[in-house]
């Protein structure tokens, strides 16, 4: 007589509860594995964008007008230097609106500001237009060989101090660095006056270009040490970039000097 061979019941429930710890330790095993690649992936990427705009925020203050980088903790303010060259001799009566000059040699486009800076000037003088001061309205175009420079329109100027090297810097539209909410933004075409601007002035006043839009609220510092006769100024920044979904944060750190000395 022969016996018929199978599973009992106990042994089919023993199997398919084993086999629901292996599927729930492999799940937990891929996920956790698809977690962790995700979040490296997602500090490779702060941390390649912390290079890339600390990386724009260096190459804008190393054209900087040394002796006008301002800051006021979350903002950060400058002139930007498009020319240099030396002056012949100064505005002089009765019109005092020609600059003579060496030759810039190139060609630079008209509605740039000269700057003839005495160490007499404040700062906030740099961004004011006031006659005597140390920058100018704006000029005309300049043409490589040139060795005159003329104020733009029927208007006249007289530099405040002289340069003791007989410097003059061609200055672009003042330029700022700012955190406004959860971005750090680069304005520039704004006019606020001689003092320096709030970010809430500048994200109304001006058009800013988003160099970063996951910024660690209050997390953007930037500190100015002042140029001296010895070296270029120094500028240090602080911010922190925020993983949207994780809350991770990295945060960067730099100092840029900046190269200009008048």
């Amino acid at each position: 007589m022969h016996r018929n061979s199978g599973f009992t019941l106990v042994e089919l429930v023993m199997v398919i509860v084993l086999l629901a710890i292996v599927a729930t330790v492999s799940v937990q095993f891929v996920t956790l594995s698809t977690r962790g690649a995700l979040d490296v992936s997602s500090r490779q990427q702060r941390a390649l964008q912390s290079v890339v705009v600390s990386e724009q925020i260096t190459r804008q203050l190393r054209e900087a007008f040394p002796l006008s980088v301002r800051s006021n903790g979350p903002c950060l303010e400058w002139l930007p230097v498009v020319a240099a060259t030396r002056y012949e001799s100064l505005p002089t009566g009765p019109g005092f609106d020609t600059l003579t000059i060496s030759p810039f040699g190139r060609d630079l486009d008209g509605g740039l500001r000269a700057i003839v800076y005495g160490y007499g000037d404040p700062q906030s003088a740099l961004y004011s237009a006031n006659s005597p001061g140390p920058v100018s309205p704006p000029i005309r175009a300049v043409s490589a060989g040139d060795t005159e420079v003329q104020f733009a329109g029927p208007v006249s100027h007289r530099f405040a101090e002289r340069s003791p090297e007989k410097r003059v810097f061609m200055v672009g539209e003042r330029r700022s660095l700012c955190q406004s909410g959860s971005r750090l933004s680069l304005y520039q075409g704004y006019t606020t006056g001689g003092g320096q601007p709030s970010a809430a002035t500048l994200a109304t006043s001006g058009s800013g270009e988003v160099l970063a839009a996951n910024v660690q609220t209050d997390s953007v510092e930037f500190r100015v040490t002042p140029a001296s006769l010895q070296r270029a100024a120094v500028v240090s920044f602080v911010f922190e970039l925020t993983d949207p979904q994780s809350t991770e944060t990295t945060m960067v750190s730099q100092e840029v000097q900046v190269r200009n000395v008048p």
